[in-house]
């Protein structure tokens, strides 16, 4: 399983990278699995201020739609719009051309409650 280090994760299979004072969100390698093919991500929270752990938008598999919860609290600056044309870039690149969004940082300290990938992996069972 790919567990990039420098990233942060999420209980909720959300990975987080941060750029200065923003942060692009997908969802996991793991994640990408266990849903299978992905046919659609829906996101309309565009230039919303959004907390910790609220929905953001959805991720649709052929069998079942899953939510996607914000890792950190702030305001989505950009959606990945390559995802519109190609959702499958989750599957195939969920760390790079499978971003999802940009989100500012609110409040750099819940960065610190997010999980290193050593954490990640023990609790996916990598």
């Amino acid at each position: 399983m790919n567990l990039p280090a420098e990233l942060k994760y999420t209980k909720e299979h959300e990975w987080v990278r941060i750029e200065g004072d923003v942060a692009y969100v997908g969802i996991t390698d793991h994640a990408q699995k266990e849903l299978g093919d992905i046919v659609y991500v829906d996101i309309d929270t565009l230039d919303k201020e959004i907390a910790q752990n609220e929905v953001f938008g959805t991720v649709e598999a052929v069998k079942t739609v899953s939510d996607l919860f914000s890792p950190i609290s702030g305001t989505v600056l950009e959606v990945n719009n390559h995802l519109d044309g190609s959702p499958e870039s989750v599957n195939s690149d969920p760390y790079g051309d499978g971003w999802m969004v940009k989100i500012s940082i609110a409040n750099p300290a819940e960065l610190d409650a997010l999980l290193s990938a050593e954490a990640y992996g023990e609790l996916v069972g990598a």
